[in-house]
């Protein structure tokens, strides 16, 4: 079961009911059934994520449609999360968009890299939920002389969570090393690169194969790559770059995965010209440019060049009315299809234009006496 709440005043992306169609489509792709959803508006947060009628409501739906689990589309505080699985019981889990997304993150996860950014996520997440995993020890009592094994539990737990923190950490912090040696070596031979960013599921991966015969997995699903895959693609002028998929954005992305993922991330720092994929064909087309317009302003990365490969447009409408295509301040849009090969020439034209003259780029190294 679904639940999305509202809160007044409170800025939304888009309307409750496409976030919880995306929260939807965030199931399915974890495997699970929906079975319905269920909307509240609020004039302040509830300490049980819902009002106490709705959440009465939503114990009597059980009978109807049942369900063992609840999904909320935001991120439970550990006090929210703790209170409706009280008020359910054993007999339903309580999760949140978070720990959805990160579920998915660790089923889609093939390198050890990968692996280790969505495990130090998870760790982050869960530490300060920790005491809900031992209310079944309350009985016990509380005051002074009353101290259980429950609470020496969690001071165990917290201390073991924290210690795998710190080691991950340091293990990514190797990655990032690594990645900058790379990163380097790439400068050192003039090699250029772009990094393709975008929502989840605009097509991404698609886009690469289409620029480079990569053979990415390319599934109809929200975050089906994970790992940056990077190939070398011929510019119209002979030139050969490197394209990186990274790593696709969504709505209310835990900002436990953000840091974790910020080695990753850290490609789009380096990247000559960011390759901005959407899906022309969503009908949320421009919120989804606007979140990962955000979340490029949040890594400082505004001032990048950027292309938008307005992708799917196979899909489009007969009668779409092209002057509402979404676009960017200062960006070139091309209107694309990674399934049949539309305007893939005029997309590596304007990426070619975003990168300027390759001699330039070259002179450029040598005045400042290093590699750019």
């Amino acid at each position: 079961m679904l639940v999305g709440v509202v809160i007044k005043g409170r800025r939304m992306p888009w309307a409750l009911a496409d976030s919880l169609s995306e929260l939807a489509q965030l199931a399915a792709t974890a495997g699970a059934e929906v079975v319905g959803s269920m909307e509240q508006r609020l004039d302040t947060p509830s300490g049980t994520y819902l009002g106490k009628g709705k959440l009465e409501e939503l114990k009597e739906l059980r009978a109807e449609a049942p369900f063992d689990t609840v999904i909320c589309d935001d991120e439970l505080t550990p006090t929210q999360q703790r209170n409706l699985e009280r008020a359910f019981g054993e007999d339903v889990k309580v999760i949140d968009r978070t720990a959805l997304i990160l579920d998915i993150f660790a089923r889609h996860a093939g390198s050890r890299e990968g692996a280790l950014q969505v495990e130090l996520a998870q760790a982050e997440y869960l530490l300060p939920r920790l005491a809900g995993q031992w209310s079944h020890l309350e009985r016990l009592g509380g005051g002074i002389g009353t101290r259980g094994p429950g609470e020496s539990q969690i001071e165990t737990d917290r201390q073991l969570v924290g210690h795998r923190i710190h080691r991950m950490k340091r293990e990514l912090q190797k990655v990032r090393q690594q990645r900058a040696q790379h990163r380097q070596r790439r400068t050192r031979g003039g090699v250029r690169t772009v990094s393709l960013i975008g929502y989840t599921n605009a097509g991404k991966s698609s886009m690469l194969n289409v620029l480079s015969g990569a053979g990415v997995l390319a599934d109809d699903q929200l975050f089906s790559t994970l790992d940056p895959v990077t190939r070398r693609v011929r510019m119209p002028g002979g030139e050969n770059v490197l394209v990186t998929d990274t790593v696709g954005f969504i709505q209310k992305l835990p900002t436990a995965l953000v840091a974790a993922f910020r080695a990753t991330l850290e490609e789009l720092d380096e990247a000559d010209v960011l390759l901005h994929v959407v899906d022309i064909s969503h009908r949320n087309a421009p919120e989804h440019v606007d979140v990962v317009e955000r979340i490029i302003k949040d890594l400082r990365l505004e001032a990048k060049p950027r292309v938008l490969a307005l992708n799917k447009a196979d899909l489009l409408d007969p009668d779409f009315d092209a002057s509402t295509l979404a676009s960017v301040d200062g960006a070139t849009a091309v209107l694309t299809s990674a399934a049949t090969g539309l305007g893939i020439g005029e997309l590596l034209a304007a990426v070619a234009d975003a990168l300027g003259p390759p001699a330039a780029y070259a002179d450029e190294g040598r005045a400042a006496g290093q590699p750019r």
